[in-house]
């Protein structure tokens, strides 16, 4: 047998550490100091590598200030709200690799002329077809 893929439920907890640690302002270090891990632990936690035990998960709600069930997803299944995706979410925005090293670079450009011009090229970029013979 190999090794196990990582479960969707891992992947839904870990994505969702990950979004509300972006939103709490910390870093992987900073999580994994205030719970006693590597920040690699923290990182296989938020790509769903590794399972957090509900001792874990009850630390990481305590220093993220959130309740358990939120990081389990269930207030969003309470409030019988459909299963959102990662880019639905305004903090869904932020995991795309690249997205907050894009964000804070457009949060340096002060010229509201350049801002425009930067998000029209990234809209028309994000918009184009890909195409799949041009590409290396």
């Amino acid at each position: 047998m190999g090794a196990k893929a990582p479960d969707k439920v891992d992947i839904d907890v870990g994505r969702r550490i990950r979004e509300l640690r972006i939103a709490a302002g910390l870093s992987q270090t900073q999580l994994a100091g205030e719970l006693g891990v590597t920040f690699q632990q923290v990182q296989k936690y938020e790509k769903g590598q590794n399972r957090v035990g509900a001792g874990r998960l009850t630390k990481i709600a305590r220093v993220l200030k959130v309740p358990v069930t939120k990081l389990l997803g269930v207030d969003k299944e309470r409030a019988g709200k459909h299963k959102a995706t990662a880019a639905a979410s305004p903090l869904g925005l932020l995991t795309p690799l690249g997205a907050v090293r894009l964000l804070r670079a457009y949060a340096t450009v002060e010229d509201r002329t350049v801002r425009r011009l930067i998000v029209a090229m990234v809209e028309s970029i994000a918009h184009r077809p890909v195409d799949k013979s041009s590409r290396n």
